[in-house]
């Protein structure tokens, strides 16, 4: 069995090498990983921090030569993974990949075909109050809309059965990739659980990149995806 750990990057220069690092490092107990990176037209110092790992054999460095959307890298990256399972990871060190392990265990034992890495469940530190509450509408929008219990709908660390994060013929560009996979997960039935994790929020000011609007998308995509036919 092998994984996938698809890292959309924009502006990173200052952690991303950190992140390749910490998830180079993570024990999966024999099962077989890859990096896929897509440099989503990255103006800053990324460019040549990723330049390095160019001939890394279990990395595959890509990039778009417009700034896209985290939702477009993704599925940039998917298109080239070749994993059995898919995880996505930030490029920034709000989520820590040694927790790996728990959360693609349910899918390896065959007891899921989605994880969902839920803050809500584990430690969320340093979360904005706009935040925290925008969090909390969407994961309560998405277990109304979709009559199954989700806490935490907007996490990063959301982990899929490649062949069926593929069958969702994704057309995310932006942030709404999250609210896209949680309407389709949930609205096709599909096996779902959900794992405590931490996670240690970063500022605006150190390069936090959601903005206000993205919650209204996300509210409306969920809400599109459940009447989309």
């Amino acid at each position: 069995m092998k994984l996938s750990v698809l890292i959309p990057v924009h502006n990173e220069e200052s952690t991303i090498e950190e992140v390749i690092r910490r998830v180079g490092a993570v024990d999966l107990d024999g099962i077989e990983r890859e990096i896929v990176i897509v440099d989503d037209a990255s103006t800053d110092g990324t460019p040549e921090k990723l330049e390095k790992y160019k001939d890394r054999p279990d990395l595959a460095l890509l990039r778009h030569d417009a700034n896209r959307g985290k939702g477009a890298a993704i599925r940039t990256g998917l298109a080239s993974a070749t994993g059995d399972i898919v995880i996505i990871q930030d490029a920034d060190l709000e989520y820590d990949p040694s927790e790996y392990p728990k959360l693609i265990a349910p899918i390896v034992a065959g007891e899921a075909e989605v994880v969902f890495g839920s803050r809500f469940k584990g430690q969320a530190e340093n979360m904005a109050l706009p935040n925290l509450i925008a969090n909390k509408i969407l994961a309560w929008a998405a277990t109304v809309l979709f009559f199954r219990r989700v806490t935490d709908e907007a996490t990063c660390y959301k982990v899929f059965r490649a062949d069926l994060l593929r069958s969702f013929d994704l057309e995310c560009e932006r942030f709404e990739f999250c609210p896209e996979v949680t309407a389709k997960t949930l609205k096709g039935g599909y096996s779902f659980v959900e794992v405590p994790i931490k996670y240690h929020a970063r500022t605006v000011e150190a390069g936090k990149k959601i903005k206000v609007r993205d919650g209204f998308e996300a509210l409306w995509t969920l809400i599109r995806y459940r009447f989309k036919h």
